[in-house]
């Protein structure tokens, strides 16, 4: 591991002007994914800047009827709330089936949505990776592939996002609060978050270096029956081979509405329209 230095921020608008500061800076909470791939020196960052006893750490009611979740709010936490467990247990299923608990008591609601793929390629340093390496190359493109994308892929990377969390939060129109170094904020629609590959696979996210995910904002728990389904290579906290999060509103014997996400096939969460377009109205 590459040495660093550290700081531990005292306010959110602290902590972005600190890793804009340095282009070699990292924000760092649970550190679940980060920590690893610094031992690897994939990551290696000169400066660490510590967000994790920042006060983003509760769930609360919106004026609208949904839930705010603070982005230092643990994963074990979030899925043991009683509100997002009733409401929204969808998403609790996805949580319970990402990670051990050990993993959930220490990674953050914002830590998950940005974690970084996991494909062998990217974290083996003697093999070509555009997301790791620029220009290098994909080497999974003629390799061993049965867990990369079929949806949103390109030449320069066919690696897919791994949370479970994030599917879910996909079909639910979850909204991602950000400050910025400036002290700006912005909401960014969940499904605007990450960006496909394309020439750049290498640029994940739409966030600016310096920008801080505060909050993921829940809208009021759609009407309908929620489920996250999983199929993953063992039973114990392995990666999606392909997942889906789904609700489905019923009127009568007809489908009214459904909403589906898909994980494990793309290198963000790919919510399927056009399959709830078809399904509207079905039986």
């Amino acid at each position: 591991m590459q040495s660093f230095t550290y700081e531990r921020a005292a306010s959110a608008e602290q902590a972005a002007a600190a890793v804009a500061a340095r282009p070699d800076a990292k924000f760092i909470s649970g550190g679940t994914n980060l920590l690893d791939l610094m031992k690897l020196e994939i990551e290696r960052p000169a400066h660490l800047v510590d967000i994790s006893r920042l006060p983003l750490d509760r769930i609360e009611e919106t004026a609208a009827g949904g839930l705010r979740v603070g982005a230092q709010v643990r994963n074990s936490d979030l899925a043991a709330d009683p509100r997002v467990r009733s409401r929204y247990p969808m998403l609790t299923q996805a949580l319970l089936a990402g990670a051990s608990g050990q993993i959930r008591n220490k990674a953050s609601t914002s830590g998950n949505l940005l974690q970084r793929t996991r494909c062998p390629y990217f974290y083996d340093r003697n093999m070509p990776c555009n997301k790791r390496d620029p220009g290098s190359g994909c080497a999974a493109l003629q390799g061993f592939n049965r867990m990369h994308a079929v949806l949103g892929a390109s030449q320069a990377c066919i690696a897919v996002h791994p949370s479970d969390m994030a599917v879910a939060m996909a079909g639910l129109d979850a909204r991602i609060e950000t400050i910025s170094p400036g002290g700006e904020t912005r909401t960014i629609p969940i499904g605007d978050l990450h960006r496909l590959p394309e020439a750049t696979p290498h640029v994940e996210t739409v966030l600016g270096h310096g920008e801080m995910i505060t909050a993921v904002t829940l809208p009021p728990p759609p009407p309908g029956r929620q489920v996250y389904r999983k199929v993953r290579d063992r039973a114990s906290y392995a990666f999606a081979l392909v997942s889906v999060a789904a609700i489905v509103e019923k009127s009568g014997d007809r489908i009214r509405r459904a909403r589906i996400a898909m994980g494990g096939v793309a290198a963000k969460p790919w919510r399927a329209s056009e399959a709830e377009r078809t399904l509207a109205g079905a039986k």
